[in-house]
């Protein structure tokens, strides 16, 4: 049997890539720091209390080695530091990385002020931030820090395989964006209105695709980058449509030309699009489209909210996505 040892394992893509490997007949463990969080999916699945910054403890996790290593949970070069040693004791070994590194040929990303514009879908040879250690949580340090990680991991010619995705979606996920239309529907709203007419498009990734990615390279260790994202890029429209149908609901879709208001996740003067070919040329297929992966993840915000739950308590990163009031305005306008 083989044995795979996810760092972060209780979170959106470890708990999905546990499945999977699960399912294929793998030995699983994860890594957390609390085994309430450990999804009751994922019964057959051990559970190792360590912290990310503990050397010892992770070591202690791997035990005697593994098959598979996947750090989902590594956001610096000293991360990646700790995280060398267990590479080597692994045959293949995963880094999740983001499309936050990509840089524009006048250098701007996605948290730049100015958003960027790619000259078509993003390939991995786009260039990348400079790397930086500062605060990765922050808008400025997120992807300096990444590029940092993935240097470190590069640079040590052990088989690590960094994974770039893009708006992940699933399960679990800690800022659930399909929240911004799945409350709406549940709030009974009889419209919805799209910036920019809904033309925004961003890659998303299901975390069901990048548990695909990973398997596959488990079978096909090496040193690379690799971007991982659904086979589709779905405009805000098209989401839109997917979400409410899915939900059984029906609305006025009010297309509006600027950005005032009706914001989304995935809007964008220029689309982001990753190029998966190099994935593809692994052997890689994807577990669905953006319309087939995410249902699993609406269910569950619905079953959360009916809960009781709010799914975007104390994020505020929803914050502004709802202000109906200033909908209501503008459609009693409209309707004069």
């Amino acid at each position: 049997m083989s044995k795979a040892l996810i760092i972060g394992g209780t979170g959106l893509i470890g708990r999905a890539t546990a499945a999977r490997l699960l399912a294929a007949g793998w030995e699983v463990d994860v890594t957390g720091r609390d085994p309430a969080r450990m999804p009751g999916e994922l019964a057959g699945v051990r559970f190792v209390r360590a912290e990310r910054d503990d050397a010892r403890q992770l070591g202690a996790a791997l035990g005697e080695g593994a098959d598979l290593v996947v750090d989902c949970v590594c956001y610096t070069a000293a991360h990646a530091r700790l995280l060398l040693p267990l590479a080597a004791d692994a045959t293949s070994t995963v880094l999740i990385s983001s499309k936050a590194v990509y840089v524009d040929d006048l250098g701007n990303h996605a948290n730049s002020d100015v958003p960027p514009r790619f000259d078509g879908p993003i390939r991995e040879t786009q260039p990348t931030l400079a790397p930086l250690d500062i605060d990765y949580d922050s808008r400025e340090g997120y992807g300096t820090n990444k590029v940092a990680a993935e240097l470190v991991a590069l640079d040590s010619g052990l088989p690590i395989t960094i994974l770039r995705p893009s708006r992940v979606h699933g399960v679990g996920a800690a800022r659930p964006r399909e929240w911004v239309l799945v409350k709406r529907v549940l709030d009974g709203r009889r419209a919805v209105l799209l910036a920019g007419g809904g033309s925004g498009v961003v890659h998303p990734t299901a975390a069901a695709n990048i548990a695909a990615l990973i398997e596959t390279v488990a079978h096909v260790p090496g040193s690379r980058v690799l971007n991982s994202a659904d086979p589709d890029a779905p405009t805000a429209l098209a989401i839109t449509r997917t979400i409410a149908r899915h939900l059984g609901h029906s609305w006025e879709e009010v297309l509006i030309p600027d950005d005032t208001l009706g914001r989304t996740p995935w809007d964008s003067p220029h689309p982001v699009v990753l190029d998966t070919s190099a994935a593809l040329a692994l052997g890689y297929r994807p577990a669905g489209s953006y319309a087939e992966t995410v249902a699993a993840g609406l269910d569950w915000l619905v079953s959360l909210a009916r809960g009781g739950a709010d799914p975007a308590a104390g994020d505020p990163y929803f914050d502004g996505f709802f202000d109906y009031a200033a909908e209501d305005a503008y459609l009693a306008g409209a309707s004069r």
